[in-house]
């Protein structure tokens, strides 16, 4: 089984464990984070939606991101990622959202450069949480793989038993 199949299997069961749903908010792997949970059979109990948000005008009809985060901080931000996340949220009977946003080039520039994506996590009850990975330039393809497979390890983290304290 390929890596992204196996890890996409785990996200699903620990998902189905935690009686949780997942949707998903992407730009730049257009589809890439769905397409892997729905390649697998049966996801069908787990996976409620996806929402492909290529241009900034989908993400605010689709998914509610504010024109003023867009144009304060621009598409590739935490801010932006946490807005898509949340409004995967909010637009779906998900419990658990991830978003995805960034530039996979070719392309970007010195203040967004290739290879720079953010995430958002949204789940239900829990503080919405943000990040950004720099994966360098190793291609377009490459950016959209390692995302695709970082979002599936953040969905599975988020689906994790919590160690007691």
């Amino acid at each position: 089984m390929a890596p992204d199949l196996t890890l996409a299997t785990e996200v699903l069961d620990a998902a189905r464990h935690a009686a949780a749903r997942i949707a998903t908010a992407e730009s730049c792997t257009g589809g890439m984070v769905a397409a892997a949970l729905t390649d697998v059979p049966g996801s069908s109990d787990v996976v409620d939606r996806g929402f492909v948000t290529y241009s900034n005008e989908a993400k605010q009809e689709m998914l509610g991101v504010a024109k003023a985060t867009l144009d304060a901080y621009g598409a590739v931000s935490e801010q932006v990622a946490r807005e898509m996340a949340e409004g995967a949220l909010a637009h779906s009977r998900a419990t658990l959202a991830v978003s995805v946003t960034g530039i996979a080039g070719p392309g970007g520039s010195g203040f967004k450069p290739e290879g720079r994506v953010c995430f958002g996590l949204a789940q239900a009850g829990r503080p919405t949480r943000t990040g950004t990975l720099d994966f360098g330039a190793p291609g377009r393809a490459e950016v959209r793989r390692q995302s695709t497979l970082h979002a599936l390890r953040l969905l599975l983290a988020a689906l994790q038993p919590r160690a007691l304290a």
